[in-house]
């Protein structure tokens, strides 16, 4: 399918999930760990303590077959050493209150759920927050090749694509900010120019 993939959520709209997201149940913090990293539902299920080191995490198995780091902002490096920080190298990071791993669409309920506490209209599944992260990562300016290294792609492409979408205040700002300015002031007293003879 060569469509762009739809929209992402806004800052604000991301902590409203988060904050609305059920913490009893350990959905709030693969939540939040999702919209800090970026990284599939997948890949954050299989996450061990021992995978977070030097304030990145160690993806092992991804969607390409092939590990990578993901390299985490100061946010997602105090997010990830509390929970992990006393606990055992080979302890899952994101589980069920009960210590039970997140499988395949348990993720699903809660979601929706969390969309609705939150009023997010119409509700995003869990692959949006990766969206997310990559479009404010985008926005933010970040290197497009850094955002496609810690996605897991080998180039810019798919980011362009997929990820690149900006929201129309984005590019307003954008132009606003990084467009021309000559200094020139403004006059109602336009005087036209001599035709030539």
């Amino acid at each position: 399918v060569d469509v762009a993939r739809p929209g992402h959520l806004s800052v604000a709209e991301a902590q409203r999930l988060i904050n609305a997201a059920d913490a009893a149940n350990g959905f709030r913090d693969i939540a939040h760990g999702a919209l800090l990293t970026g990284c599939r539902y997948g890949e954050l299920c299989r996450l061990i303590v021992g995978d977070f080191q030097r304030g990145r995490i160690i993806i092992r198995e991804s969607k390409s077959g092939k590990p990578r780091d993901v390299r985490l902002t100061d946010e997602g490096v105090a997010f990830f050493r509390v929970l992990t920080t006393g606990r055992s190298a080979d302890a899952l990071i994101f589980s069920h209150a009960d210590g039970s791993a997140w499988a395949k669409s348990h993720q699903a309920r809660p979601m929706r759920d969390a969309c609705a506490a939150a009023k997010i209209v119409p509700a995003v599944g869990f692959h949006q927050l990766r969206h997310t992260w990559a479009s404010l990562a985008v926005m933010n300016g970040m290197p497009l090749m850094i955002v496609a290294e810690n996605l897991g792609h080998s180039d810019t492409r798919m980011v362009e694509k997929h990820y690149g979408h900006l929201t129309e205040d984005y590019r307003d700002e954008a132009i606003r900010t990084s467009g021309p300015r000559f200094g020139v002031p403004v006059s109602g007293n336009v005087v036209p120019m001599e035709a030539r003879r």
